[in-house]
């Protein structure tokens, strides 16, 4: 834009006019002076605060704990996400709704935790009940004896199945 200033013939009036809003238009989201410094102090601020927040989120995050004691010695396990108590101890928390304890048998007991699902009384894979057989394999019906002691002049041999003589094949349209 500055060269066009310095041509031997110059610009006409309009010309200008434009010239002096493209400048404009050119820095007219850019801060200056005392907004550029407050601007620039809010921003790192900001990131401050950010940077704080997840450095802490993460840490304590990861320093989340299972709160459940076993032999008045606290479990070392990390807890599930939004709970705080581990998987092997969460159905010590009266308020989930997701886990229940195995049922088991009456031969071997179990109180591990399994998901809720449709199932009325849900089973860890140990315990898990099959549905009945769907296919049942057909019975083999008994030939009678009489059919196994049919005369054997019934069937042919090999050698009369074989023709005697070749005819040529005669293809049609």
């Amino acid at each position: 834009g500055s060269s066009l200033l310095t041509g031997p013939e110059g610009l006409m009036a309009k010309e200008r006019e434009n010239l002096k809003r493209l400048k404009c238009l050119r820095r007219y989201r850019q801060r200056y002076g005392v907004e550029a410094l407050l601007h620039r102090q809010l921003k790192e601020r900001r990131m401050l605060a950010t940077d704080g927040a997840a450095q802490q989120a993460h840490t304590t995050r990861s320093s989340q704990r299972c709160l459940a004691f076993v032999d008045d010695v606290r479990c070392s396990n990390q807890s599930l996400p939004m709970t705080r108590h581990c998987l092997t101890h969460i159905c010590q928390d009266t308020n989930q709704t997701l886990f229940k304890l195995c049922q088991g048998s009456e031969e071997v007991p179990c109180n591990k935790p399994v998901p809720v699902s449709l199932s009325e009384d849900p089973c860890c894979p140990l315990h898990l009940r099959l549905p009945p057989q769907m296919y049942v394999p057909e019975q083999v019906l008994a030939v009678p004896e009489e059919l196994d002691a049919a005369p054997t002049d019934l069937y042919l041999s090999a050698a009369e199945l074989q023709p005697t003589e070749s005819l040529p094949l005669e293809f049609s349209d």
